[in-house]
């Protein structure tokens, strides 16, 4: 598990700027090269699955990690692909938590698989 994945979501008030270039290259160092981050603004992966069942398994597995922390992420399912895009929608932008949330998604298809 990494380090992001050890820490807890921080729910964002607002009145924050979202995370800039330099900051959300750090973070997305440790994560899996799966995830991109696009325009600055939200990171995005695709999971794969051999199968529907399984793909729903992970998505509940998601939402719980959601719930439990408080950051719901868009999920897509999709037959044997789970698509998870996350960003703060206060700020309307990324921040660390967004980045953890994501790791522990990453934590959660590492025990999956």
């Amino acid at each position: 598990m990494s380090d992001l994945a050890s820490k807890d979501c921080i729910p964002c008030k607002g009145g924050v700027p979202p995370l800039d270039s330099e900051a959300i290259d750090t973070l997305l160092a440790q994560l899996s090269d799966a995830w991109e981050v696009v325009d600055d603004h939200h990171l995005t992966r695709a999971y794969k699955f051999k199968g529907y069942a399984p793909a729903v398994d992970f998505t509940n597995q998601v939402a719980a990690i959601a719930d439990a922390q408080d950051h719901h992420p868009d999920i897509l399912l999709c037959w044997g692909q789970v698509t998870v895009t996350i960003w703060t929608h206060k700020i309307d932008g990324l921040t660390e938590s967004d980045f953890v949330f994501a790791a522990k998604c990453e934590a959660a298809y590492t025990q999956e698989t």
